[in-house]
């Protein structure tokens, strides 16, 4: 039996970010409600449109959610813009893991951040890689748990990023437009701070 959340379930809230590469359309965990819940609301207000994907690296994700992006100078550093609140962790890697597609929120670290709150708006997509089982075997190690049967086989087949798992919150996972995900990983970005060299906004909205 799988331990994902069942994608098929009428119940499962969807959204569709909307970009120039195309639309990424992605179900949202109940076993996750704040994390959903939040989500959901920001995207009735129009909070996301027209920010960018602030921060993307090939083979590990795509970032976004930070409202400072509207509008940005070409210099301007991002991804400390939020809202005023943190989300708590609602981490349960045995069921939502990173595996490619994932939807997870972004945080501050560990040493001002230990219970691993989250950010109230800034989120990211995992595109990852795939992983042999020597190297799943190493990060199972590192940190003590074993994957499970399904775990396993996903990262070895579809690819994710196996070493953010119980560290950050996956709240849900794109069910279309994986394709999309891999064009906006595979944009040429600035080397230092990782930020698309060409905007790459979104439209976020609800699917009823």
């Amino acid at each position: 039996m799988s331990t994902h959340q069942n994608l098929s379930d009428d119940s499962l809230k969807k959204v569709c970010i909307s970009t120039s590469f195309g639309d990424i359309k992605i179900k949202l965990y109940n076993g996750t409600p704040q994390h959903r819940d939040n989500f959901i609301k920001l995207a009735k207000e129009g909070y996301f449109n027209g920010t960018i994907f602030h921060r993307v690296i090939q083979n590990f994700m795509i970032q976004g959610g930070d409202p400072d992006s509207k509008n940005a100078d070409s210099t301007a550093i991002l991804g400390n813009g939020g809202p005023e609140y943190t989300i708590p962790a609602e981490i349960d890697a045995s069921k939502y893991f990173h595996k490619k597609g994932a939807l997870a929120a972004a945080r501050t670290g560990d040493d001002v951040n230990p219970l691993k709150a989250s950010s109230g708006s800034q989120f990211y997509i995992v595109q990852g890689k795939k992983f042999s089982d020597e190297e799943l075997n190493f990060f199972e190690q590192r940190v003590g748990k074993p994957y499970t049967k399904e775990q396993r086989e996903v990262y070895k087949t579809i690819g994710g990023t196996p070493h953010l798992d119980g560290n950050y919150t996956v709240f849900g996972e794109v069910y279309e437009g994986l394709d999309v995900v891999d064009k906006i990983a595979a944009v040429k970005v600035d080397p230092k701070f990782n930020r698309p060299k060409q905007d790459v906004k979104m439209t976020v909205k609800v699917i009823e």
